[in-house]
């Protein structure tokens, strides 16, 4: 590969890195033609950019972006597929979901992850990440503990209104 290619394909890397801010390095090696394509449909349904990389063209472009990537050095080793998205935990689901049927010992495995500021090292994170739950997931669970103190006052309003009733119609009638 010429050094021209080369640095258009950094240059490439280092932009997704900025633009995205979490990405996941797996092992995809082992896989067949027939379960890459269904991997690589399956990253286009949830919105994941999935990219087979060189491992020193990856470190290159980790290297050009701000702030410090070193822990991810080390597992850069093998074949190396990076999977972007803005959303923390649907990579680990995918991840999770497409190996369900080797009890997560296939393929693509967990290498390491940059999710929200933090790294994870190996396959044994996996179920950490799809635990973490995503910024609309966060909103949504402040919503509803927001609502079910206001629920739970309109239905005792309601309901005593409805006693409230019964009762003058009871004495309405005597």
């Amino acid at each position: 590969m010429r050094k021209e290619d080369k640095s258009i394909i950094i240059g490439e890397l280092t932009e997704k890195i900025q633009k995205y801010s979490n990405f996941y390095l797996t092992d995809i090696e082992a896989l067949n033609a027939e379960k890459t394509s269904r991997l690589r449909r399956e990253c286009f349904k949830n919105d994941i950019k999935l990219v087979l990389v060189k491992n020193t063209l990856l470190i290159k472009a980790l290297e050009n972006v701000e702030g410090d990537f070193s822990a991810l050095y080390d597992v850069v080793k093998g074949n190396t597929a990076v999977m972007f998205c803005d959303v923390a935990n649907v990579p680990a689901r995918l991840i999770k979901d497409f190996t369900k049927a080797t009890k997560g010992e296939g393929k693509p495995q967990l290498k390491a992850a940059y999710v929200q500021e933090s790294f994870y090292i190996g396959a044994e994170n996996l179920e950490a990440l799809v635990n973490i739950k995503s910024k609309n997931e966060l909103i949504g669970d402040v919503i509803a503990l927001l609502q079910s103190p206001a629920k739970n006052v309109i239905s005792a309003l309601q309901s005593s209104g409805q006693t409230i009733h019964g009762v003058l119609t009871t004495l309405a009638e005597r």
